[in-house]
């Protein structure tokens, strides 16, 4: 089975600011994204990227779907990896903010790579870490990470005992359970606005259902997908150009066929979403339009 991206402490954790003294200051042109579109911690960031408007003041490059070395490596990713940590022992790994007046990596981690990007390289975006919302997105981050992403992990993991595996699918459904509660009078998790838990919540779903859904079985889909509310504000997200658009449907396919060690289950056949149905009405009503 593909295991969830690990939360370790990553590399490298400089921080974008507004004092000019602190080296990494807000400067248009100035940074780069280097992103793969089936990496969900990349998704998240694409998508932040999108909703801020940032295209002309924070390019991005994008990765191929299934990294080209043996250790989990971008080979395009090398000479910044390399350059910015002599002879640095791990994978040169996407997600990677970098700096282009110094060649060098700013940051690998997922969650301030947002908070920067919603703080300090606002476009004309909304706020999506507007004050006031930190623990907020902070819970939300650790449910998804743990009481989903690791819990459907472990509920579809080869060889573990009945028990492990009811106690991990426990866990899922009852995250699910206070998802599904959040949504019932409110229209995103956090309130009345979108915010970065959103964005966490949409590829988290994302993730349940075409990389973890294939290793659980049949009944435990079900259950999953008795959660009308949140799948139904997933659909409502996948059809909004900022995250459909960054779909790459395929390209998840293939870096989970590339890295699974697991076998399929049952579940695989129980899709819950058509993720391209979902942001394909949009294109079709877009290339529909007759201009003035």
């Amino acid at each position: 089975m593909l295991a969830v991206p690990s939360t370790a402490t990553p590399s490298f954790r400089g921080r974008i600011g507004c004092d000019t003294r602190s080296g990494y200051y807000a400067a248009p042109h100035r940074y780069r994204l280097h992103l793969t579109l089936s990496c969900p911690y990349c998704l998240q960031i694409a998508v932040t990227h999108s909703l801020l408007c940032l295209d002309d003041i924070l390019p991005v490059t994008l990765l191929p779907s299934v990294p080209d070395g043996p250790d989990g490596s971008h080979a395009a990713l090398r000479p910044l990896y390399e350059a910015s940590s002599h002879q640095h022992p791990g994978p040169a790994a996407a997600p990677v903010l970098s700096d282009g007046w110094t060649g060098r990596i700013v940051s690998t981690h997922t969650p301030d790579i947002l908070h920067d990007l919603a703080r300090h390289l606002r476009g004309r975006g909304p706020s999506l870490q507007p004050f006031g919302t930190e623990k907020g997105i902070e819970t939300i981050g650790h449910l998804c990470e743990r009481d989903i992403n690791e819990a459907a992990q472990r509920a579809g993991q080869p060889g573990v005992d009945g028990t492990t595996r009811d106690t991990a699918l426990s866990t899922l459904i009852s995250a699910l359970d206070s998802l599904e509660e959040l949504l019932a009078f409110q229209e995103y998790v956090l309130g009345g606005e979108l915010t970065t838990a959103d964005v966490q919540v949409w590829v988290t779903l994302l993730q349940l259902d075409t990389v973890h859904r294939r290793h659980l079985d049949a009944a435990a889909v079900h259950r999953i997908a008795g959660h009308p509310r949140l799948w139904a504000y997933a659909r409502r997200l996948a059809s909004l150009p900022a995250f459909g658009s960054h779909l790459d449907l395929d390209g998840i396919d293939r870096r989970h066929d590339a890295h699974c060690q697991g076998l399929e289950s049952a579940g695989a056949a129980v899709q819950i979403v058509d993720w391209a149905a979902a942001y394909a009405p949009k294109e079709a009503a877009t290339a529909g339009e007759q201009p003035d």
